[in-house]
């Protein structure tokens, strides 16, 4: 009877530990050191404090781990129907609104998320805040945490105590190009002044980067960090090239795009070029990487209970009460 209890309480705590940890978007950083560097001749790379990038993009598979657990009724549009369209079909949708479910297409799920909206990554970074709560769009899961997306418009902000956002423009542009063993910064994000090549991974010379349209259809884009010999002096991938990059800065009535994408040439891909777009749109060469404090940890129990777990919580009610009748036994 001992040997019986002991398995069973072994067997609900192993669903316990897969349960809580299942579906977690976890992240590879790069600790961005050298605190109170100077910028370069642009103006930009300037940070006073230590942080970390995550070292990729976020993916379509992350991307679908967010919209399960807060888009079953998508209020505020995190899903693009784009996503599953005739230009890229990496996330479908499946269900109606109260139910809806998210995939990631095959092949897609490693390669970044595009049609995002600069509104889709800071919810994205509320959620991370929050702990990946699963639940309705709203102050506890995506609508308050980093940012407080009720001021609408281009007044959101970047809050105090902020453990994981949308890098801004220094922060970005420091983990991209500057190299804090020398203390300069390059053109491009792979800790060079010479125009990268546009190989395919598999051929990658340690400036290599995804630009030209190198890959072509149907997936454009290559999966996050394949380009594993071409980082950047810090250690972050496909800051040059891939897909543009949503910053947290505003320019003028516009959101700043870094970094150029698979679908533009080499002239876009130097340090000194920068975009801007409505933060409202969604594009095909378009997505994000989040930036975190050194101190940010993700803890499945530091947010509401998700779904999952009331399973698991079941579970353990029919295993006590079996439990009872076998004591009575």
């Amino acid at each position: 009877m001992k040997s019986q209890k002991s398995n069973m309480w072994l067997l609900v705590a192993a669903l316990i530990l897969s349960v809580s940890s299942a579906g977690a978007v976890e992240f590879d950083w790069a600790v961005i050191d050298n605190a109170g560097n100077a910028g370069d001749n642009t103006g930009y790379g300037a940070v006073a404090y230590e942080y970390r990038v995550a070292t990729t993009e976020v993916t379509a598979a992350q991307y679908v781990e967010f919209l399960n657990a807060v888009a079953a009724t998508d209020t505020y549009g995190l899903y693009n129907p784009s996503m599953n369209g005739s230009v890229y079909q990496g996330i479908i949708r499946s269900g109606d609104s109260g139910s809806y479910t998210y995939t990631a297409n095959a092949g897609y799920g490693d390669r970044p998320v595009v049609f995002v909206s600069w509104y889709n990554a800071l919810r994205f970074a509320n959620w991370m805040q929050n702990g990946q709560p699963t639940g309705l769009q709203n102050a506890s899961t995506t609508e308050y945490g980093v940012y407080d997306m009720t001021l609408g418009g281009l007044d959101i902000a970047r809050l105090d105590g902020a453990q994981v956002w949308l890098p801004n423009e220094n922060e970005w542009y420091k983990a991209a190009y500057y190299d804090p063993i020398n203390g300069v910064y390059y053109d491009y994000a792979t800790g060079t002044d010479s125009l990268p090549n546009n190989n395919l991974p598999e051929s990658d010379t340690g400036n290599s980067v995804n630009y030209n349209d190198a890959l072509g259809e149907p997936y454009n884009t290559t999966e996050v960090g394949a380009y594993e010999d071409s980082a950047s002096p810090y250690g972050t991938y496909d800051q040059s090239g891939n897909v543009w990059e949503w910053i947290e800065d505003l320019d003028g009535y516009k959101c700043v795009l870094r970094g150029s994408s698979y679908a533009r040439d080499a002239s876009y891909l130097p340090s000194s070029y920068r975009i801007s777009d409505t933060p409202g749109g969604g594009y095909s060469d378009a997505g994000f990487r989040i930036a975190s404090s050194l101190s940010y940890e993700y803890d499945p129990f530091s947010s509401s209970i998700p779904e999952p777990m009331s399973m698991v919580l079941l579970l353990l009610s029919i295993v006590s009460l079996v439990l009872r009748r076998a004591r009575k036994a």
